[in-house]
């Protein structure tokens, strides 16, 4: 089952409903761009992989239901709906990415007329979603090899199948290792405030059978000061080209606590996720949502917070280049210096 996939019949795009998790496995049908556009907003789909995939459906999605007869009218239509999707959310660069990567294939196909700029786009973003899901298993192949027998790693967020088409990136890692035989122990950050490692790693770790224990994200710096943390495996939703990460709130923290302990810090990410036109994190653009997702939090059924509080709710925060061991990418494990080994992946990667 993949997390996001194309029903050619209806047409519409078909997502796993990540906010249903884990009480309720449940598959909900998208059915114009609007629709698609509400879902990555609101986190029914989210993870960088997973909401490039489910835009470019989405583009694929406008231009079949758009009525223009002409390529240009068509082309317009696709423009105006590409502009929706973008502005779901900032922080990821797999968004825009996939929008580009559609648009690219709709003008290329312009002069073959709207038909074919139709039945292209949905070729297009079922190959993207393909290539996805290869990606992610060259990523745990490759960062599996970091994983020691009997290790015990600590995960922030969810970085698996759920948060990409299938597999996983961070997470996928971890799977990787584990079914190659090795035994692996995560301990899961549960990742507040919308809970991603209590509610979905921990759910998908039950799945395959690995071994876990859910952890409070502020014992993780107990965990690895003791000496009980043989790695940290994050993913990242944009990176700089100096190799600056933006990924989930918490992740900075966490990056800190395992230097001051000499614990290696593994980002794992498709080379999609890096973008070569920033220079630092300092430009990555970071998502503030709603402050409702701090405050309303329940404990024995009454509000956490008093009445009349305020909150700060930042999605992300940026962890220095300095203080991440690798990156495990489709290329392999890059090394310092990660303005020479990011940029020479990404191209690499384009040539395949």
């Amino acid at each position: 089952m993949r997390t996001v996939s194309w029903d050619s019949i209806t047409p519409a795009v078909r997502i796993i409903d990540q906010r249903r998790l884990p009480a309720d496995l449940v598959i909900i049908a998208l059915h114009n761009p609007q629709e698609v556009t509400t879902s990555i907003r609101q986190m029914a789909v989210r993870g960088a992989p997973a909401i490039g995939a489910t835009a470019a459906f989405g583009l694929a999605l406008a231009g079949q239901l758009s009525t223009a007869g002409s390529a240009q009218g068509l082309w317009n239509d696709l423009q105006a709906a590409a502009t929706m999707l973008r502005d779901a959310r900032p922080t990821a660069t797999n968004l825009g990415w996939a929008l580009d990567r559609l648009l690219q294939t709709a003008h290329d196909s312009l002069e073959k007329g709207p038909q074919t700029m139709r039945r292209r786009l949905v070729e297009e973003a079922q190959k993207l979603a393909d290539e996805d899901v290869e990606v992610n298993r060259r990523i745990g192949q490759h960062g599996a090899d970091l994983i020691n027998d009997d290790a015990t790693v600590l995960h922030h967020c969810n970085t698996g199948a759920l948060a990409t088409v299938d597999y996983g990136t961070a997470l996928g890692v971890i799977r990787t290792a584990h079914d190659q035989g090795k035994r692996v122990h995560v301990l899961v950050d549960e990742t507040r405030p919308r809970l991603q490692g209590a509610r979905l790693t921990a759910w998908e770790l039950d799945q395959y059978g690995i071994s876990y224990e859910i952890i409070t994200d502020n014992a993780a710096g107990y965990f690895l000061h003791s000496g009980q943390v043989d790695a940290v495996f994050v993913g990242a939703d944009r990176v700089a080209s100096n190799g600056d990460v933006a990924n989930k709130i918490g992740t900075y923290m966490l990056a800190l606590a395992a230097r001051d302990n000499d614990v290696p810090f593994y980002c794992a990410v498709p080379t999609s996720t890096i973008d070569l036109s920033l220079p630092s994190g300092e430009t990555i653009p970071i998502e503030e949502r709603d402050p409702a997702e701090v405050l309303d939090l329940q404990r024995q059924g009454q509000p956490i917070a008093p009445d009349g509080s305020r909150a700060r709710n930042p999605a992300f925060d940026v962890t220095p280049y300095r203080l991440i061991t690798a990156f495990i990418t489709e290329i392999g494990v890059l090394h310092p210096p990660y303005s020479t080994s990011l940029s020479r992946a990404v191209k690499e990667a384009q040539r395949k």
